[in-house]
């Protein structure tokens, strides 16, 4: 697994901000588009800023980006919770991208579960039924999970389904997440995650015996195009 440890967020920041920059063109060369599937949080935000920078947009041709979204809550997009604004106001609505190549995780009038089938119904429509992302941006929380597939959640043992809702008891609330089968077809996934409050999971995820119902993003697979990025502090 490749795995690089950063003294400097700023520098994991950037080098986030780069790899983007560089699967985009690598897979706009190859197949004229970039499919990718974003997380929400304080680390992405600051990926998605460097990326609205005239530095790095000038390198992105934007009208090929197509975006989805790894998880979200059930909230409605101009919720403060929700991943999807903060993605908008960071990145999506200061760069030229088509809009019709946005895909929130989000849609009023609709049950979340039934939702899920919708959504899942979109990604096929851009990648068929092959189900493979150019690239999905990760995270991790202080219990290990990732997207939102927490510990304990019968999604967790999901096989079938690329998107499932459920109501998550310990936040009171919905949530609709790519599954883990659909993360593991991506041809490149990155997981970001850092600080002294991710150690302990890190060091189970990494170093651990196999147990995801404990430690959710052991599910998603360290194959060729897994990035890891890291600092001192949650290494150790």
């Amino acid at each position: 697994m490749n795995i690089t440890i950063f003294e400097d967020l700023e520098k994991l920041y950037r080098k986030a901000a780069d790899t983007f920059v560089d699967l985009s063109k690598k897979s706009i060369q190859k197949n004229n588009r970039f499919v990718v599937a974003l997380s929400g949080g304080s680390s992405p935000k600051a990926i998605f800023n460097l990326l609205a920078t005239q530095e790095y947009a000038e390198k992105i041709e934007w009208n090929k980006v197509y975006f989805f979204w790894v998880d979200e809550r059930w909230v409605p997009l101009d919720d403060d919770k929700s991943n999807a604004r903060m993605t908008f106001e960071t990145l999506l609505d200061k760069v030229p991208v088509n809009r019709d190549q946005i895909f929130p995780m989000y849609q009023d009038g609709i049950l979340p579960e039934d939702y899920a089938k919708v959504y899942e119904q979109q990604i096929r429509s851009v990648l068929g039924d092959k189900g493979i992302f150019d690239f999905i941006l990760l995270g991790m929380g202080d219990d290990g999970h990732t997207a939102s597939l927490f510990p304990g959640e019968s999604v967790l043992d999901e096989n079938e389904k690329w998107v499932s809702a459920y109501y998550l008891k310990p936040q009171e609330m919905f949530r609709i997440t790519l599954t883990a089968p659909l993360i593991n077809k991506a041809e490149n996934i990155l997981v970001v995650a850092f600080g002294e409050s991710k150690k302990q999971a890190l060091n189970e995820v990494l170093n651990g015996e196999y147990n995801p119902k404990l430690y959710p993003l052991q599910l998603i697979e360290k194959k060729e195009g897994f990035l890891f990025f890291t600092d001192e502090k949650a290494k150790g």
